[in-house]
C-alpha cells in the first residue's frame, strides 16, 4: 500500500503548531504522528513524506523520529522548512528516496499524481487525456483539497487527524469530489 502525508513538523515547539492539532506538548505531538503513522504505515508499505518533517537542526529529533518509522520504504520531497543538509542527512544516512522538490507518480495505467510540498494547479485532462493529480501539503488547511479544485489534494496531517492517507482514500475522496465539482 502506498501512504502520503506533509508537515509532521517535528520539534516545532510553537503552541500554533501542537497546541492547534490538540496537543498539549510538542513532545505529545511528536510521539503521537509516529504512533499514528505505525498504526496504518507497515514495513512492506511505501511512505511519501511531501516535506517538513522536523524543523529545527536538531539530530537527535531527526534520529528518533527514523528509528521509530515502521516503514522503511520512505519517499521524501523537500518542503520550505527542510534544509540541503536535512535532506543530505535522510538520504544518506536514514536512507529515504530523495525526489526533490517535486515528482510524477503513475498509479495503474490512469492514475497519476504530481507530488510537491506546494499546492500546484493541476488539470483533469492533461496531454494525454490521463488525469494529472497535484498532491501536497505546506498550507495546514484542514479540508482536503485546495480551493475546492478536486485535482489539488492535501496530504498533510492536519487534514487526516494527523494520520498517513492511502492512495485508494485518495482516490475515493477525489472521485467523490469530482461528481460534485462537474454539478
Amino acid at each position: 500500500m502506498i501512504y502520503f502525508t506533509s508537515d509532521w513538523h517535528i520539534g516545532h515547539n510553537k503552541e500554533f503548531c501542537y497546541g492547534k492539532r490538540g496537543f498539549s506538548s510538542v513532545e505529545e505531538m511528536d510521539r503521537e504522528i509516529l504512533k499514528r503513522c505505525n498504526e496504518v504505515v507497515g514495513m512492506g508499505d511505501e511512505l511519501w513524506i511531501l516535506g517538513d518533517l522536523a524543523l529545527g537542526e536538531d539530530r537527535y529529533e531527526w534520529s528518533e523520529v527514523y528509528k521509530s518509522l515502521v516503514c522503511r520504504n520512505v519517499h521524501f520531497v523537500q518542503g520550505n522548512h527542510d534544509t540541503d543538509r536535512k535532506m543530505d542527512i535522510y538520504e544518506d544516512e536514514y536512507d529515504f528516496t530523495y525526489h526533490g522538490y517535486s515528482d510524477v507518480i503513475k498509479y495503474s495505467k490512469r492514475k497519476r499524481f504530481y507530488v510537491c510540498h506546494y499546492p500546484t494547479i493541476c488539470s483533469p485532462n492533461h496531454g494525454d487525456k490521463i488525469p494529472l493529480i497535484c498532491l501536497y501539503g505546506h498550507t495546514h488547511q484542514t479540508t482536503n483539497f485546495y480551493e475546492n479544485n478536486p485535482y489539488v489534494y492535501h496530504v498533510g496531517v492536519d487534514s487526516h487527524d494527523c494520520y498517513p492517507v492511502s492512495i485508494e482514500q485518495i482516490i475515493k475522496d477525489i472521485e467523490q469530489e469530482v461528481v460534485k465539482y462537474e454539478k
